[in-house]
Order: structure tokens, then sequence, then C-alpha cells
């Protein structure tokens, strides 16, 4: 739905559940059910009354029961108020529908918390000239699915809302594979494995996740491709996309990503480790993305190589 569009309504009828499911929460199974509407846009239309529950509004924390009729009104989408701002990008790909961009570390993806100029967003608006999908909100125009700001590498952008919604539902059936590259602390026991673990807001750290009983499932599969003395190098492949899912599921395990101020608490998650390695971010790259073309069907694979920070880093570990 683009900002020109009149009022949508969704309605969904409530699945039986699977045995010994439990009864979600409104917004969680409209976030799962809705894949292009963010969970904050979820959120803002309970909390506005745009969301019915068998023709009552309830809360978002309502369980739902199998059944229940839910009627969504979506309001036309506001006109965009965040800036267009000349800034370098680098675009892997570009047609008419969609771009891939290879974001660069420290560049956060959209405006958000205060932060509303130097974003991917602002970068975009001024290279697409404003052809971007709307269904992501006034300030996530094209936003497909998102990196933490220290964290670079390959993202997909929607230059249409069909593109939108059949990239956001590659994305949640793994049609779409995304795979990153990941120096991590420690001498890593396995060769390979999963890591099934929810994930959800921390219960007292509200700007920070953490394994959480109750949380988002989230599942990440990783593979060692080199080894040093105290480091290991792995590429993981994510089969869902949770907030800070990498670094949250790694630093679960022992093995927390290099430079992660936040979820790395030993001695190599702080400034002075960075610096030793020259680094000037958390050691995570994103660096693989394949998707089918939503238009024509074509397989796209992108490869990004690691950026010269994290390259000389590895370079260091070598000598």
């Amino acid at each position: 739905m683009s900002p020109e569009d009149d009022e949508e309504k969704i309605e969904i009828v409530v699945a039986e559940f699977q045995k010994d499911e439990k009864a979600p929460r409104l917004d969680v199974y409209l976030v799962a059910h809705i894949p292009e509407i963010s969970r904050s846009r979820v959120q803002k239309l309970i909390e506005d009354g745009c969301v019915l529950v068998d023709s009552k509004p309830v809360k978002m924390s309502h369980r739902l029961k199998p059944g229940e009729n839910i009627e969504i009104e979506m309001p036309p989408l506001q006109e965009l108020d965040v800036e267009a701002e000349n800034i370098p990008l680098s675009i892997i790909y570009e047609d008419q529908y969609l771009a891939v961009i290879d974001k660069p570390a420290g560049m956060v993806t959209h405006p958000g918390a205060g932060i509303t100029t130097g974003t991917l967003v602002n970068a975009l608006l001024h290279h697409m000239k404003g052809g971007l999908s709307g269904i992501g909100g006034a300030i996530r125009p094209g936003i497909v699915h998102r990196l933490d700001k220290e964290t670079s590498g390959l993202l997909v952008v929607a230059k249409e809302d069909f593109s939108h919604r059949h990239l956001a539902e590659q994305i949640r059936t793994k049609t779409a594979t995304r795979l990153y590259i990941a120096l991590l602390a420690g001498n890593m026991a396995l060769e390979s494995g999963t890591i099934d673990k929810p994930i959800g807001r921390h219960p007292t750290k509200r700007k920070q996740m953490g394994i959480v009983e109750g949380g988002r499932h989230a599942l990440s599969h990783y593979q060692v491709i080199e080894r040093f003395d105290k480091f290991t190098l792995v590429q993981v492949k994510l089969e869902t996309g949770r907030t800070h899912q990498i670094r949250v599921h790694m630093a679960s395990i022992g093995y927390p990503v290099v430079g992660d101020l936040v979820y790395n608490r030993g001695v190599t998650g702080n400034a002075a480790a960075r610096a030793k390695l020259g680094l000037h971010r958390h050691a995570l790259h994103s660096s693989q993305l394949t998707l089918i073309h939503p238009r024509n069907n074509c397989l796209l694979e992108f490869k990004a190589p690691l950026p010269d920070d994290f390259a000389s880093a590895l370079e260091r570990l070598r000598r």
C-alpha cells in the first residue's frame, strides 16, 4: 500500500493451534501472519484502535483463541517526512523493482530513537528519488529487513509494494538465504552446529535482547571457516531474523562476536580489543544474499567481500 492508497482492511480468522502450542499474543500473531508490517507498526495499529477481535478493541497482550476473527483497518501511510541526503552508497544491484546495498559499518538502517539523519533510508531517498515501497511506514520506506548499525554487508531494498511483500515472504519462509561472516572470541569446540533458542527483550536491560523464555523462535546455523589461537571465524546462516540474533545466540553458547560492546563482556568486547585488531566495530558482516526476483522469478545471488578493517584484522591474526 502506497501513501496515496485509500484505507485497506485485512481480515484473519485464527486457525486451530498445533498440539501443545500456547495461545499467542495478538501482536506476535499479527507480525507472524503479516510479515511485511513491522512489529512497531502492528502495536501502533492496536493502540490506535485499528485492530478489532470479534468486532471489539483489545490490548496487544490479548491471547487469541481459535476461531476469533481479527479485523485490521490499515490507514493510508503518511507522506515521508525523512529528508533525502546525498550520502554515498555501494549499490550492488538495482532495477525498477528492487536494489541490493552493501551497507557500511556505522550506518544506521533507518531513522528512530532520535536519529533522523545519516541513515540508509536518508541515502536511499536521494539515490532512488523517492521510488521506494511504502509498506514499512514513513521512516522505513523500502526496508525489507535491516542490519545493526555496526554490522556491514548486504541487504535488499524494495522499490514497490508488490516486491516488498514478495521479498518479505521469502525471508519469512526461508526461500531467501542470508549468510554472515563473524569473528568469535574463543576456539569453538565443534566444527558446526545449530542454535535454537528463543530471543526476546531482556527483562531488565530494555535496550538489549536476550535468550528469553516465551521469546520469539530463533534459529541459527554456524560452520567454522578458520581457526586462530583464541578466535574462530565462522559462517552463520539465519533461519529467522530476530533483532541482534547472531550476537545474542553466539554469546549464549560462550563465543561472543569480537568487538561487541553490548553482548561481549569478556576481553574482546571493548574498545581496546577493537583497536588491537584494527576494528572500528564488531566483527560481523552480511556476506551473501540469495533471493528470487519478485517479478521475473529469476534466482539472484550476491556476495560482498569483507570490508578492509575486517579483512585486515584477520591478516593480523594469521601472522
